[in-house]
């Protein structure tokens, strides 16, 4: 036997999703099976995240013009895979989860998706610049230098409609207009990479997969202002990220794409990355400037804005990583072009990180003005065994819940601020029946608490309030009082902070109030909390029906709160069960239900 002729390459998916699930032990068992002399012209490769994260590992074997990708693999499948494929020639189907002709969920689930950010994700090498110059790299900025003027560029962005992703929304061609018309002779370009949100992870996912996209948006965002030297601020939790952005800015110094007269056009503009300690509030951007100087990442009074007075004083824009990916694809393809994708005034895409109790948990990008019924049941695929859906939290821990009934609500920016909800920089965490509303608000806003950098206080002393109200009501202490003082708190906070992460952390509290309040009504009068999350509001019970009497939950009971004889129904304690779960985890028949 021996290989197919045209010379097959397997590419294995790396990034963070897929390395967490086992990438590297999975391109070592390629390299392995592939030492065999009827597999030595098989090449290796690699690439970043295609956004089925809940499908990784990822292996995409490129066989002449047929492409055909396969999920969920490991090492165990790798030889069978080389076997049957690499050298026999026939793709193993059942393994498919993206192939030639075949019709699958993961194909059914990018059908619905429009990819700008995304166009390149899972698909190039994000270490080899030739990859992304073989799509098109670089020729927006080469288009841009060689035959637009600063402000035919400025014009093209603001045409588009291109909003920031990074949460407020603000028009990016408005926000490079103001930089670019600011006096001073030294201005600064700054992208936003402190993603800090629970369940987020679209700008990781971006830089891990396609940095030079992000470089290329920042370089035509330094030719329209007029800046020679931009930072890219990211989080040292993402060391991947950070490798993958050293490597590229090298790559494109090289090429002449970035640094000293680029192109040979006495453009200059040279990137450095900066790595955050990981505060939240450096995503807000007068805190992340301060951290940028070297100083505690704590927000300022504005005005001045950044674009008149930013980075040492200086006239400076900031965006997200999102924001910034879109550029080159606009100015490229045209203003009309992006325009044309959305909806009123929210226009594009939008990428989203899908997680929580949907099926299909990953990354997506989709048309702004999709509806978030679309996007939970279209393209997430639906709530886990097909339970009820309850509620979507959109946009973080500043964001809020949307209830079911809901659900039809666009996607749009002006839409969802009506129903108590944001964009934001695109966190979507999707609840069903099982989870409290209540203990979801007391969640985030611990998570807003503990990240406040304390400078006003109405954040720091008022969402200290908050939790300790919140954590009383799980707890079973709460007072008749207490929804109106938390409603009453969160006004506060919300109209007398500095900045935006005290102004929106009442949103969860104050959305679920809106559309839950029911919930929080039961835990005060009722002490009952109607998921059976909240420790002090409910127990474990054993049904008689299914239980064997094995002893296993018995045995692992710390307390010894659960009784009864070798294969007659055990009962629990609920004086000595401390609700730690360990006789559900063991129970073998899920005898052992919680109420």
């Amino acid at each position: 036997m021996s290989v197919a002729a045209s010379s097959p390459r397997v590419i294995v998916g790396m990034g963070s999703c897929g390395i967490a699930a086992g990438a590297y032990d999975v391109e070592a068992a390629f390299q392995e099976a592939l030492k065999s002399d009827t597999a030595a012209t098989v090449e290796m490769g690699r690439t970043g995240c295609m956004g089925l994260c809940y499908r990784e590992v990822m292996v995409e074997v490129r066989d002449g013009d047929t492409t055909s990708v396969y999920g969920d693999v490991t090492p165990e499948r790798v030889p069978e895979i080389v076997e049957k494929h690499l050298i026999g020639g026939e793709p193993i189907r059942e393994w498919l989860v993206l192939g030639d002709e075949l019709e699958s969920t993961e194909s059914e689930l990018l059908g619905k998706q429009t990819r700008i950010v995304l166009r390149n994700c899972g698909h190039i090498d994000p270490e080899n610049i030739d990859d992304y110059i073989a799509t098109g790299g670089y020729e927006a900025l080469r288009a841009v230098i060689a035959g637009k003027t600063s402000d035919e560029v400025i014009e093209t962005v603001k045409t588009s409609g291109l909003r920031g992703r990074g949460g407020a929304g603000f028009s990016t061609g408005m926000k490079w207009q103001f930089a670019a018309a600011a006096p001073g002779d030294k201005k600064y370009v700054v992208c936003n990479a402190d993603e800090g949100d629970p369940g987020a992870f679209m700008d990781r996912s971006v830089l891990e997969s396609d940095p030079h996209s992000v470089l290329e948006g920042m370089a035509i965002c330094a030719y329209a202002i007029g800046s020679d030297e931009g930072y890219i601020y990211c989080r040292a939790e993402y060391p991947l990220a950070i490798k993958r952005l050293n490597i590229a800015i090298k790559q494109a110094e090289e090429r002449g794409l970035l640094g000293k007269n680029i192109m040979g056009s006495g453009f200059d503009f040279t990137i450095h990355v900066k790595e955050g300690a990981g505060a939240f509030v450096c995503g807000e951007e007068t805190a992340l400037i301060a951290s940028l100087e070297g100083q505690r990442g704590m927000p300022r009074v504005r005005p001045p804005f950044p674009a008149t007075s930013g980075l040492w004083g200086k006239p400076t824009n900031i965006n997200n990583v999102e924001t910034f990916a879109n550029v080159a694809w606009i100015m490229r393809n045209g203003a009309e072009a992006y325009s044309a994708i959305g909806s009123g005034t929210s226009k594009g895409t939008k990428v989203f990180a899908l997680t929580g109790k949907v099926k299909r948990s990953g990354l997506v990008e989709v048309p702004m003005g999709m509806t978030l019924r679309e996007l939970i049941f279209d393209v997430a695929g639906g709530i886990i065994d097909d339970k009820p859906a309850k509620a979507v939290q959109m946009g973080g821990p500043s964001g809020g819940c949307v209830p079911e009934s809901l659900f039809d609500t666009p996607i749009e920016y002006e839409a969802l601020q009506e129903v108590g909800a944001i964009v934001g920089s695109g966190g979507v965490v999707v609840v069903d029946e099982s989870t409290c509303m209540v203990d979801l608000a007391r969640f985030f806003l611990s998570f807003t608490q503990d990240e406040s950098c304390g400078k006003c206080v109405p954040c720091r002393v008022g969402t200290k309030r908050m939790l300790e109200i919140l954590t009383r009501i799980t707890e079973g202490e709460g007072a008749e009082d207490d929804i109106e003082t938390l409603e009453r708190l969160a006004g506060t906070v919300s109209k007398a902070s500095l900045c935006a992460l005290g102004g929106t952390a009442p949103n969860p509290a104050l959305t679920t109030l809106r559309y839950f309040r029911h919930e929080y009504e039961e835990h005060i009068a009722e002490k009952r909390c109607r998921a059976a999350q909240c420790n002090a509001l409910s127990t474990y019970v054993i049904v008689p029906e299914l239980c064997k009497g094995c002893l296993a939950c018995k045995k692992f009971c710390p307390t010894n709160a659960i009784s009864g004889e070798p294969k007659e129904p055990h009962v629990i304690d609920p004086d000595k069960c401390i609700r730690c779960g360990a006789c559900v985890s063991h129970c073998p028949t899920d005898a052992i239900v919680r109420v």
